[in-house]
């Protein structure tokens, strides 16, 4: 079972203020990977995550074409850190995109000004520490 902790919560949704922005890797469905720094993810649910994709490059052909993705947490201050392992949705034009995009943080809104850029909504399947260990799993 997903839950995510309190402690997650906190953490991925302050990553970009406490500057330990999240690290969003995705593939194409050849197998080309693809990885950038996500000032906007958040825990959307306790089971979800999401965030403002504004590029509109890589990472959406990727996720368009293949919807497993990893997202990577990182806080050298705090020591904290989790990979986050499920499958990714685009919200182009929908209320998911709207609610996400509701809930940005102000920074990241503020580069993409004519909001020309899309929510990306991932069902998490599984959390592990750096090491591997599984702390949760959807199976």
């Amino acid at each position: 079972m997903i839950e995510l902790t309190d402690d997650m919560q906190h953490a991925l949704n302050n990553a970009l203020a406490d500057r330990a922005p999240c690290l969003v890797a995705t593939s194409s469905a050849d197998g080309h990977p693809g990885i950038g720094y996500r000032g906007s993810v958040m825990a959307y649910t306790s089971s979800t995550l999401a965030w403002w994709e504004r590029t509109h490059r890589g990472g959406e052909k990727n996720i368009l074409s293949n919807p497993h993705v990893v997202v990577l947490y990182r806080n050298p201050a705090t020591r904290a850190a989790w990979k986050f392992f499920g499958d990714a949705i685009i919200h182009q034009d929908d209320a998911t995109r709207e609610d996400v995009m509701g809930r940005v943080i102000q920074p990241e809104l503020d580069r993409d000004p004519e909001r020309n850029g899309f929510a990306v909504v991932m069902e998490i399947d599984r959390v592990e520490t750096m090491q591997g260990e599984v702390l949760m799993s959807r199976d």
